[in-house]
Order: structure tokens, then C-alpha cells, then sequence
């Protein structure tokens, strides 16, 4: 299933392939992310020019809407989406707990003194609770309650057909305490053995579809030990057939300063020869660190997020294209990108669309951001097999700003 490629000298970083029945995934990677099976605003054979090798879906959301089952009926994921290439979805874990508090997507934050394990987000009304068995929760939709068990997570999964899946795990916040954080551990721990067996049951009961392969997923927050001990755990659990993991996920709460770091913990003691992906990040600096300490593929929701919310990626940084300096602006958002938006569309035009709240202002950008972030992550990955990844780095970090000034004139 994956193939070594270039090494970086003396880290973990590389460059590979994935095979999966649906085609090959040259990694590093990036994996836009289709929420509800479909990357907001843009068409899948759109995401397919911008260069994307996969995309991927959540079970959480396809689960209430519109059922695992009408996709399942469709095909799988990638026929009911008309997406031809390699698909991914993630176990539902992460909106469970995220919705289930009001954080919603944003989970990644700087270390606080205050530790609680009854963290909610301020004004919102916690939706589901976690035991040792699985989560109950509320669906955000309409209030209705459902209950994911690991095994759970797996039919759903099987049904929605991506080639790769992943296993239930518990995401805990920066806010939990140690304890918690500990117990947690263990909890995901048993709950991914769970998921093996249940995924190998499941696979030679679903005869003649293409093998899913799973990924553990390690958690742990930004406690040394908890990641390693996570780590060798899953590397450990087998399902019936002797079979472990196809893969791993790095995933959880962690500090922004602190990601490279984890994620050289993590491959520390994960199998060399299985793909790594880590779950949830797409800015400049995040993604080198990642790539340079081990990960092989990623996603993010971000590029699309912030696109419709008027920002957008230069090689200088990001910056805001609906303020009032681009009105009368007539080039496009960067120069040196090669995107369908940079090369027919200016700023006036997009500053424009934004003002008058025309839903193609989130088209352009999304194509324009989603596109900058996989050729970033491509030219990463050929930098690596040209032997000048660290130059690549000095030279793109020492140009890009999270948020860029841009001079008025």
C-alpha cells in the first residue's frame, strides 16, 4: 500500500506513495477537505485541475445528512460525489466533541493555566457526553440524539466506501487536565482495538468491495509520554487475522509552537513503513513542520473557510481582499500563482463580489487558495527528492506573513 521514496537526512521526513483502489497518492500530500461530500463553492472536477490527489469527507455530518446508506446506494463516497480519484473519511470523532462543546472547528491553541474536563465553549450548550462505551450526543441539525460506538463509527464508514477510514477515537482540548488527558488515552486505545476487529469483520462480510484500509489515530494532547505511549499501543493492537493498523493519524489539541515536535515524537515510535497523516492543518509554517518531522499526507478545511470569509494566500502571506485598497485594484491576488482565478479575475473584481455578497467570491477564492496550497505542498515534496528541502523552507518562510500588510497606493 505505500511505498518509501526520498528520505530527508537525519529526520523523519519523506517522500512516497499511497496505493488505494481508486489510484495512487504521491506524498507529502495535501487532501482538500469535502465536508458533506463536496469542497464548498467549487465543482469536484474543479479540485481535480487544481492538482488535489484526494479529497476528504466526514462521517460525522454524512451520517445526519443525507444517511450513510443513500451513499452506499450511490456507489460509495467518490461515485456519489463524482470525485474518480482516492477519497478519505475521517470517524466522526472530532465533530462529535467539537460541536458537542461549541468549539467547532477550531480546536489548535496556545497552552492556558486553567485545566477543566467540563470544558464548554462560552455561551454554547454542551451536545454530547463520552463513557467508556462510545457518545451520545445531539445532532446540531435538529436536536435529535444518536450514540457512536466505535463499531458504529466502522459500518458508517464501510457504507460511505472511502479507501481510507479511520478509527473512533476520543479528541480531548488543551483545557483538559492530565488525568483526563491519561484516561482518554486509554479510552481511544481500546476503543481502536474495537475498530479493528469490527473493521475486519465488517470487510469479509462486505464481499467484493475494494479493501478500506484503517488508521489508528494517536492522541494525547502535548504530554511527551502520552504520545509515545499512544503510539506503541496502536502500533500493537491486531484484529483476528493478525492484521494491525494500515495507518496512522496524528491527531488532537496541540500547541501551534509545539506541532513539529509532536509529530517527531509520533513517528519516533510509529512503523516506519506505514503512511502518517496528520489531521487538520494547512498554514505554511505548519505544514513544513509536519512534512519535515514525518507527516505524509493532511487536511484542512481552512484554504475554503477562510476564502469565503474574503482571505486569501500569497507567497508573502495571507491578506483580506474585500478591504477597501483593492476597489479600484485591477491585478490579480498573486502574480506568481497559476490558478484559473489569478489568471482571469483582479482584486477590484473580487472586492466587488464580496460587497455584493455574489456567492462566486467564494468560487474564485477557494480555487485560488485550495490551488496555492497544493502546489506548496508539491513543490515541498519535489524539494525533497531534489535534495534542497531546506533551502525550499528558508526560502518560502523567509516570505511568508500570516497576515500581510499590504502597502495603499
Amino acid at each position: 500500500m505505500f511505498t518509501i521514496g526520498t528520505r530527508l537526512p537525519g529526520r523523519h521526513g519523506r517522500t512516497g506513495i499511497i496505493r488505494t483502489p481508486h489510484g495512487e497518492i504521491r506524498t507529502p500530500a495535501f487532501v482538500p477537505v469535502g465536508t458533506k461530500a463536496t469542497v464548498k463553492s467549487v465543482l469536484p472536477e474543479t479540485v481535480r485541475e487544481l492538482g488535489a490527489q484526494a479529497v476528504l469527507a466526514n462521517a460525522y455530518h454524512l451520517y445526519l445528512q443525507p444517511g450513510p446508506d443513500i451513499v452506499d446506494a450511490a456507489g460509495g463516497l467518490g461515485a456519489f460525489m463524482n470525485w474518480p480519484g482516492p477519497t478519505f473519511t475521517d470517524s466522526g470523532g472530532f465533530q462529535v466533541m467539537s460541536l458537542g462543546v461549541g468549539f467547532k472547528k477550531v480546536l489548535a491553541m496556545d497552552a492556558v493555566d486553567v485545566r477543566s474536563d467540563a470544558v464548554i465553549a462560552a455561551g454554547k450548550e454542551r451536545l454530547a457526553t463520552v463513557d467508556d462505551d462510545g457518545v451520545t450526543f445531539k445532532s446540531h441539525l435538529d436536536g435529535s440524539r444518536h450514540r457512536f460506538t466505535p463499531e458504529v463509527s466502522m459500518r458508517i464508514q464501510h457504507q460511505l466506501g472511502a479507501d481510507i477510514i479511520f478509527a473512533f477515537d476520543e479528541l480531548t482540548t488543551l483545557l483538559n487536565t492530565r488525568g483526563y488527558q491519561e484516561k482518554s488515552v486509554r479510552r481511544t486505545h481500546d476503543w481502536a482495538q474495537r475498530c479493528v476487529d469490527e473493521h475486519r469483520r465488517l470487510t469479509a462480510e462486505r464481499v467484493g468491495r475494494p479493501y478500506q484500509a484503517l488508521f489508528g489515530v494517536v492522541q494525547g494532547a502535548q504530554y511527551e509520554d502520552l504520545r509515545r505511549a499512544a503510539c506503541r499501543g496502536l502500533a500493537a493492537i491486531t484484529g483476528p487475522d493478525g492484521r494491525g493498523f494500515d495507518g496512522y493519524g496524528i491527531g488532537g489539541a496541540l500547541e501551534k509552537d509545539n506541532l513539529g515536535t509532536i509529530v517527531g515524537w509520533c513517528c519516533d515510535e510509529l512503523p516506519e513503513e506505514r503512511p502518517r497523516h496528520m489531521l487538520g492543518i494547512s498554514e505554511p509554517e505548519d505544514i513544513f513542520a509536519a512534512v519535515e518531522n514525518g507527516a505524509d499526507t493532511f487536511d484542512c478545511v481552512n484554504p475554503s473557510r477562510v476564502a469565503r470569509n474574503a482571505a486569501v494566500y500569497t507567497a508573502d502571506g495571507r491578506y483580506n481582499v474585500d478591504r477597501a485598497e483593492f476597489r479600484r485594484d485591477f491585478t490579480p491576488i498573486d502574480d506568481e500563482c497559476d490558478c484559473y482565478t489569478c489568471a482571469h479575475y483582479t482584486k477590484a473584481y473580487l472586492h466587488h463580489l464580496f460587497k455584493a455578497k455574489e456567492m462566486l467570491a467564494g468560487t474564485l477564492c477557494t480555487i485560488h487558495n485550495e490551488r496555492f496550497t497544493i502546489r506548496l505542498v508539491d513543490a515541498i515534496r519535489d524539494s525533497i527528492a531534489a535534495g534542497r528541502f531546506d533551502e525550499f523552507k528558508a526560502e518560502t518562510l523567509g516570505r511568508w506573513r500570516p497576515r500581510r500588510t499590504v502597502p495603499q497606493g
